[in-house]
């Protein structure tokens, strides 16, 4: 039998839903009002018959009729009805606290918003601050809570967990008084997005870990401890034995069958104990391969490739600009000088500027006036910089519906670089959605293609496309495909990448920075990108700013 709490907080959701849908105000008042009467009722209102639920202030026959169905089948069917026709996603943000049915129903009707991840998106740039109602402290407030939901979903990005697990190796290492500890597997990787954190550990056992609330809620599975740390992250821990070290590193931190292959029958452990993890691979003939790089995933065997001679992957400091970034003038946090000077000062040569196009109005996409506007500002900066530094006349086009661009041909023509992307309609199927992305590839104007699948990690799915056709249609046309860095996308997937430089078509790894700390999202982006195979030589914006603009204006339409 359903208790009070229960029967009530069926009447509250009920509530918010009907909110959520836009119902009249006092109806759902009224089950907002008998939420809070049977919370607060002294007997248990299931046991009760209509004449005594009735009594109760606030419940009228309507409502008394819902109570008794609750009772008898623990079910209410305008509940079922309203649940059923409400995005998933949408039933998890009404659990975010301080957002609300209200302030929810405007992000889901204004800016399309249905998952907990498309609201942390939203926020990260900005876009809820330009929602009357919306301010920076709220955004952050939501930013925060939603982000603490996140965490708690069994699943995580990598940036999610990054510190934590820095934190975790450390606490590691002071109580079991050892130095051998390390991320293993997913983690050590860097795969984008993971289960848990693994770690291995040269140790007799984890109690010291244990006793000291290192890790909680330990359970044996598979002959190793699983636990939790603090913040309740699920870890997966390895231990080995003294001299053991380097080939369980090594043993546990690649993809299984990536491993297998390269020890082939050279698995005793026995074999390789006092050896290091580089030891064994001199010993076994290949070059030592970067954590991130031991792959096997479909077409790419990166092993294989060592065979050959190991490609030197893509350094940070590789990259000699930041390609895609947002100012005041769209969505983004920090003035155009403001972001040009931070990037400067990082020590990049140049920036391109990408503002949202003007049919993102969620994003106070920039009018053709505006696009005037802020190129004059350029040219001033420019002339200011003298030489030391470029800032590029960009813009992220959306594409349309119909594959097109979102603007004239004679405004497209003002920009020296467009990056052509998709935010709107992302429900099309793979015929249609590989249509519109090949036009715009296709487009004479069209630099590179941004975030080609939309997709944003675990939140919302990629829309299907036929990945080949896209990337052979790049080739063709000259245009280079973004691998955008910001950590909720890594989208052009590093699987394809072996692909895409195959055919000669270049990577551009953009921060797609709405604020100047955003432009170090670019690091993992590199990360996914050395998963990849890629590197400099094959990296748009690790030419220099020179090559860059010369890459640039060879593309553009006379």
């Amino acid at each position: 039998m359903l208790n009070n709490a229960q029967i009530s907080a069926c009447f509250s959701l009920l509530s918010d839903l009907m909110k959520l849908h836009g119902e009249e105000d006092f109806r759902t008042k009224s089950y907002e009002f008998a939420a809070r009467s049977i919370k607060n009722t002294a007997g248990e209102v299931a046991a009760m018959g209509l004449p005594e639920l009735k009594e109760i202030k606030g419940i009228g026959d309507a409502i008394a009729q819902k109570i008794a169905e609750l009772a008898r089948s623990g079910r209410m069917k305008m509940l079922d009805a309203f649940i059923e026709k409400t995005p998933e996603g949408l039933l998890e943000l009404l659990k975010v606290k301080g957002l609300g049915p209200s302030k929810l129903r405007r992000l889901w009707l204004e800016l399309g918003i249905e998952t907990p991840g498309e609201l942390l998106y939203a926020c990260h740039e900005n876009r809820l601050q330009l929602l009357k109602g919306f301010g920076e402290k709220s955004q952050a407030q939501i930013r925060d809570q939603v982000v603490f939901q996140l965490q708690n979903r069994g699943k995580y990005r990598y940036d999610q967990l990054e510190e934590e697990a820095s934190d975790l190796v450390d606490d590691l290492r002071a109580a079991l008084g050892t130095e051998r500890v390390s991320l293993t597997g997913d983690a050590r990787r860097c795969t984008p997005t993971l289960d848990c954190l693994e770690v291995l550990a040269e140790s007799e056992s984890y109690g010291p870990a244990l006793e000291a609330g290192i890790l909680l809620e330990p359970e044996s599975r598979d002959g190793l401890l699983w636990a939790r740390t603090r913040t309740g992250t699920m870890v997966r821990a390895h231990l080995c034995g003294e001299g053991f070290f380097g080939f369980e590193l090594l043993r546990t931190t690649g993809n299984a069958t990536w491993t297998k292959a390269l020890l082939g029958g050279q698995n005793d452990p026995l074999a390789w104990r006092g050896f290091g993890e580089k030891e064994i691979f001199d010993r076994l003939g290949y070059p030592f391969v970067p954590p991130e790089y031991r792959e096997w995933s479909g077409e790419l065997p990166s092993l294989s490739l060592t065979a050959k001679g190991l490609p030197a992957l893509i350094e940070p400091t590789d990259v000699k600009g930041i390609v895609h970034a947002h100012t005041t003038y769209s969505d983004g946090a920090a003035s155009l000088r403001a972001l040009a000077e931070y990037v400067f000062e990082e020590g990049f040569g140049y920036l391109v500027v990408t503002d949202h196009s003007r049919s993102a109005f969620y994003a106070n996409g920039l009018s053709a006036e505006r696009v005037a506007e802020q190129h004059a500002e350029i040219d001033r900066l420019n002339t200011e910089f003298n030489g030391r530094f470029r800032i590029f006349k960009g813009i992220e086009s959306d594409i349309l519906s119909d594959g097109g661009l979102d603007y004239a041909d004679e405004v497209l023509r003002t920009f020296e670089v467009v990056i052509a992307s998709v935010h709107s309609n992302l429900r099309m199927d793979e015929a249609k959605a590989t249509r519109r992305l090949l036009r715009a590839i296709e487009n004479p104007f069209t630099h590179i293609l941004g975030h080609p699948t939309g997709r944003l990690l675990l939140s919302r799915e990629g829309y299907p496309l036929d990945h080949r056709k896209l990337i052979d249609a790049c080739a063709a046309n000259g245009v280079a495909i973004e691998l955008n860095a910001n950590p909720h996308r890594l989208d052009l997937d590093w699987t394809w990448i072996p692909y895409a430089v195959s055919k000669g078509v270049r990577i551009s790894v953009n921060p797609d920075a709405h604020s100047l700390p955003g432009v170090h999202d670019l690091r993992y982006g590199i990360l996914a990108a050395r998963k990849g195979g890629l590197t400099a030589a094959d990296c748009l914006n690790a030419m220099d700013a020179a090559k860059f603009g010369e890459w640039a204006a060879q593309k553009r339409p006379s």
